[in-house]
């Protein structure tokens, strides 16, 4: 029997919240043994031509990836795009917009911080970020571990940065629809990204994921980093009900931060339908043996 495709489709590099550029990134999945990777920075395809040289110059395939922050029932809920033209204009303006909010939101972030204490979160968070329109929680949880306000970044989002913290400002982000729409007219695929980690009622995810679909989304992640064991299985079950195809990613953003090594993870369900076979049109083929001709065999 073939082995299963090690695929890594959701990780993050300097170009928005990551800690590697998208060559180390990409040396790094090739070290794991990823055969086929996305790089999937926050509302933004900068990086995507250095990221797809990268593989093909390491010899694994390719498809193209982001991950857009979308607003559904006053949370904030992540949809993964993946293998659309990275050229498309109505996906690139759309993106354009959806980041224009994001300086404004963290001045109020540091305004909400220096009320407890914590002065210059803004100017400190900027520094790891770089780009005014790319700033998010993630620089700010690095500068008050570097500030030494908390230990680890998990612990500065548990006291400051989640709803009814001092750092917590909510953002209206795209909406489903909008999100949704620019992925599937550049030719990608939509994937609803880590659905455990998002707090709904179970009337609340039906509801979700009946309007992905509705809207033209066609996938969700099933393994993925900060998914549990249980909750594989969980939203293997989610998948089949909505006949939707299953991905698989880390959500890898540092060597330091993250809890799971990106191309580390366990592998999809024999049961289910990968995305990358639906996508198989779309992938970047490195001058390794195609990933075409096997996907449709393997899981």
């Amino acid at each position: 029997m073939t082995p299963p495709i090690n695929a890594d489709l959701h990780s993050h590099s300097t170009v928005s919240d990551g800690t590697l550029t998208p060559e180390e990134l990409a040396s790094r999945a090739k070290a794991n043994g990823v055969a086929l990777w996305a790089l999937t920075d926050h509302d933004e395809i900068g990086g995507q031509a250095r990221a797809a040289a990268a593989a093909r110059a390491l010899g694994m395939d390719y498809l193209t990836g982001v991950e857009i922050s979308v607003s559904f029932l006053h949370q904030t809920v992540h949809i993964v795009g993946l293998g659309f033209d990275a050229d498309n204009a109505a996906l690139i303006n759309g993106l354009r917009q959806t980041r224009g909010g994001r300086e404004q939101r963290a001045r109020e972030m540091a305004a909400g911080l220096a009320k407890v204490g914590i002065d210059g979160a803004f100017e400190g968070a900027l520094k790891y970020a770089g780009n005014r329109d790319l700033i998010s929680r993630t620089h700010f949880a690095r500068f008050l571990v570097e500030s030494g306000v908390c230990r680890e970044t998990y612990e500065v989002f548990r006291k400051y940065l989640t709803e009814g913290k001092p750092g917590f400002v909510e953002h209206r982000w795209a909406s489903l629809r909008d999100a949704v729409t620019w992925i599937t007219q550049a030719g990608g695929m939509a994937v609803i990204a880590h659905p455990a980690r998002y707090k709904f009622s179970a009337n609340e995810e039906f509801a979700l994921f009946t309007e992905f679909k509705g809207h033209g989304g066609r996938g969700v992640e099933v393994v993925t980093g900060s998914h549990t064991p249980a909750e594989y299985i969980s939203y293997a079950d989610t998948a089949r009900e909505f006949g939707l195809a299953a991905s698989r990613g880390s959500d890898f953003h540092s060597p330091n931060e993250s809890h799971t090594e990106i191309g580390t993870l366990p592998p999809l369900a024999a049961a289910l339908t990968p995305v990358w076979e639906l996508l198989a049109q779309r992938i970047q083929v490195a001058s390794s043996p195609s990933l075409e001709a096997t996907a449709s065999a393997t899981h």
